[in-house]
């Protein structure tokens, strides 16, 4: 499942993001939604999340559990 609309992401999930640092090469970072930063229903990047371990990025992936 793609990362594009909020409703589909929860704290707790686990998902794949792109860091800001990591945009060019596309390299994912897995971890655990603590917080959803994006206010608005979609975003064509991804909707923006923070890890439980604080790192912040755009969601690319949801992992199913």
């Amino acid at each position: 499942m793609d990362g594009k609309n909020r409703k589909n992401i929860q704290p707790g999930h686990t998902v794949d993001i792109v860091l800001k640092q990591d945009q060019r090469s596309g390299k994912l970072t897995r971890g655990i939604v603590k917080n959803i930063l994006t206010n608005s229903p979609t975003h064509p990047h991804g909707i923006k999340v923070r890890l439980e371990d604080g790192q912040v990025g755009r969601v690319k992936e949801i992992v199913k559990n």
